[in-house]
């Protein structure tokens, strides 16, 4: 008796060490995107270059998280998930080390690539939690805890992001991206366990290839095509018809490598599943109708002249802190509600009140700042606390048990590629829109695109599968 309470605490007490360095990792990743979400506009001015290329550089730091989302967690499986973690967040550090000191926005670039190396931090986190925490109940719980950090570390990160923008300059957020990455780094490396469940298998590097190419030709072209809404080019238009074409080949090409390799990166059977595709899809869309609305297009709206004229502090303040705070609160709520009254169910009542948040933000807020903060407390709660849970969630439980880090690779490559694409194609409808000569119809039908893209995350939620293995009898 005496020898299993001992046990039991020595287990918990494990996994409570697991839990501070895996949210260190979370909380270090998060800080690449949302505390600079109040200093872009700084950034633009302090490097004497436009917002466009400033959103851009947002664009490649996702570009290059979804890439590496691709493998790395499978290469985790393999060669170690804890030794992968660390490398990714000392890597993060190195690339938050060259932004800072960046002379000008090429360097600027090249350190957020070096940053977008970290991208699947936290779908390997969620997978090192559950090879730990087998209780449905207790995983959804602390699934939920971790997976709101990706809605914003409780609004903290965008109201020091703001405050340090205006104060200090945006090299200053870069400083302290540095020190939180290596404190992370240093709890993965004490608190945290190894774990290499696919030890032994040869990685397909020949596979990771050939989708790295299809899915970063993709990207490119995407990322040129925008090119042509501000002015037609021959050019630019060859261009990213031959980089889609180049696309579709590597893709091709891996289809046909995993159905020949002995050990492939992904079989192609589960590529074919709707267990696989639905949530990537969901997941995609999702993204691309949220993700740079509440961390671009409304931020800049607010401190816009022709908006609220607020300054970045207090729109840090008002907007995107409310916002996270209740991700953070709702977060742990909605993973524990997941596995009684389903993922999926979960999912959707998310993405409706996601939709019910955009359409107040978009045909109210526009004209009301307290209506618009409204709005975003609304997304805060459905988006932030449910509906990204549950998209992580999903690509966990839903994950093959021959390969774990499979699906939620692929889905963290979903997530980088619809937050790429978000602050790729919403920009572009402004900068198309905004010869109308009225900033506000412009906003207004940018944030209408985000909201029609995300009905459409809806409709493809309905078509994935429950994961009953992860949810439990009421």
């Amino acid at each position: 008796m005496t020898a299993t309470i001992f046990e039991t605490k020595a287990t918990r007490g494990n996994v409570t060490a697991l839990m501070v360095a895996l949210l260190a990792a979370c909380v270090a990743f998060q800080l690449n995107a949302s505390m600079l979400s109040p200093a872009l506009v700084t950034m633009g001015e302090e490097l004497n270059t436009d917002q466009a290329v400033i959103g851009l550089s947002q664009t490649w730091f996702f570009t290059a998280a979804a890439l590496f989302s691709l493998f790395l967690p499978r290469l985790s499986d393999i060669v170690g998930r804890k030794k992968i973690l660390v490398g990714m967040m000392l890597l993060m550090a190195v690339g938050s080390v060259i932004a800072a000191l960046a002379p000008d926005v090429t360097w600027l670039f090249v350190g957020r690539i070096i940053q977008g190396v970290s991208g699947p931090t936290v779908p390997l986190c969620l997978i090192m939690l559950r090879s730990a925490v087998s209780n449905p109940r207790k995983y959804g719980t602390l699934m939920g805890l971790i997976t709101a950090v990706n809605g914003g570390v409780a609004g903290v990160d965008s109201f020091v992001g703001g405050y340090f923008a205006e104060h200090f300059g945006f090299r200053s957020i870069f400083w302290l991206m540095v020190v939180l990455a290596l404190v992370a780094t240093a709890l993965i490396a004490c608190l945290a366990g190894e774990s290499k469940p696919a030890a032994g298998t040869r990685m397909d590097w020949l596979g990771v290839f050939f989708i790295v190419v299809a899915v970063g030709a993709l990207l490119t072209a995407l990322n040129e095509g925008a090119k042509l809404v501000g002015a037609f080019s021959s050019g630019t238009l060859m261009l990213s018809l031959a980089l889609v074409l180049v696309s579709a080949v590597a893709f091709y090409a891996f289809w046909t490598v995993e159905k020949r390799a002995k050990q492939p990166m992904v079989e192609t059977v589960h590529l074919r599943q709707r267990s696989t595709w639905a949530p990537l899809l969901t997941t995609t869309l999702t993204m691309t109708g949220i993700f740079a609305v509440i961390n671009g297009i409304v931020p800049a709206y607010v401190q816009a002249a022709d908006g609220f004229g607020i300054g970045p502090t207090e729109m840090s303040l008002i907007i995107l802190t409310p916002y996270a705070l209740l991700g953070w609160i709702v977060g742990p709520l909605s993973g524990k509600l997941a596995p009684v009254l389903g993922y999926t169910k979960v999912l959707r009542l998310g993405l409706l009140g996601s939709i019910a948040a955009l359409a107040i933000m978009a045909f109210l807020g526009l004209g009301s700042l307290p209506l618009m903060i409204a709005g975003t407390v609304l997304l805060g709660i459905m988006y932030a606390g449910t509906v990204n849970i549950m998209l992580n969630g999903l690509g966990v439980v839903l994950s093959p048990a021959g390969n774990p880090g499979f699906l939620p690779g692929m889905n963290a490559g979903a997530f980088n590629l619809g937050a790429g694409l978000s602050f790729l194609v919403l920009p572009a409808v402004l900068v198309a829109t905004s010869a109308l000569g009225d900033a506000r119809a412009s906003y207004l039908t940018v944030i209408v695109v985000g909201l029609a893209l995300t009905v459409a995350a809806f409709a493809a939620s309905l078509l994935i599968p429950k994961p009953v293995e992860a949810e439990v009898a009421e």
